[in-house]
């Protein structure tokens, strides 16, 4: 099943994450330049065991990873996803993207969050979506103001596993009418 959302010849659709997408996550995930904000890239260990946990993805209620593919070429260009978490001892749901370099700055990575959130929102386990870009991230930041997320402060957070990043608390209430 794919969601599409059509806003111009950028437009996109999100399909779940599958067993092919191994390639599509060392891209993104094992790239320096990609992985600036959040610590650098993932060993080829990480990555492999990380496309194990985004195929088990499969339950909406408990979050889903999909792969970005353009409408106009079937082309996957990036992920987005959303997925339970516990933030200041609540239970929420965490966002979370990325887009290949060479098709940034042109809307698709705000489409693809608008489409995350409304799976988001039809799962209904949680009443907030939390995203957590660097500080220094001001593409991922303006994403989050653009989309309707609220900055709740900054704060520091574990990513990945013990290491710790400044970055915004932004968040998103998932019960509140578009």
């Amino acid at each position: 099943m794919s969601t599409e959302s059509n806003t111009n010849r950028n437009a996109v659709r999100l399909e779940p994450w599958g067993k092919g997408d191994l390639p599509l996550l060392k891209q993104l995930l094992g790239d320096p330049a990609m992985m600036h904000y959040l610590g650098g890239p993932e060993s080829e260990e990480k990555l492999i065991k990380r496309q194990a946990t985004y195929e088990q993805m499969s339950k909406p209620e408990e979050g889903r990873m999909y792969k970005i593919v353009l409408e106009d070429t079937g082309e996957a260009v990036g992920s987005v996803g959303y997925w339970e978490s516990v933030h200041n001892g609540e239970a929420i749901y965490e966002t979370g993207w990325l887009v290949l370099p060479g098709f940034q700055g042109r809307g698709i990575a705000s489409a693809a969050v608008a489409l995350a959130i409304a799976h988001a929102r039809k799962a209904g386990k949680h009443r907030y979506l939390h995203a957590f870009p660097s500080v220094e991230n001001h593409a991922s930041n303006a994403l989050c103001r653009k989309a309707g997320f609220t900055l709740i402060e900054e704060c520091d957070f574990e990513y990945p596993k013990g290491s710790f990043m400044r970055c915004n608390d932004w968040r998103l209430d998932l019960l509140a009418s578009d």
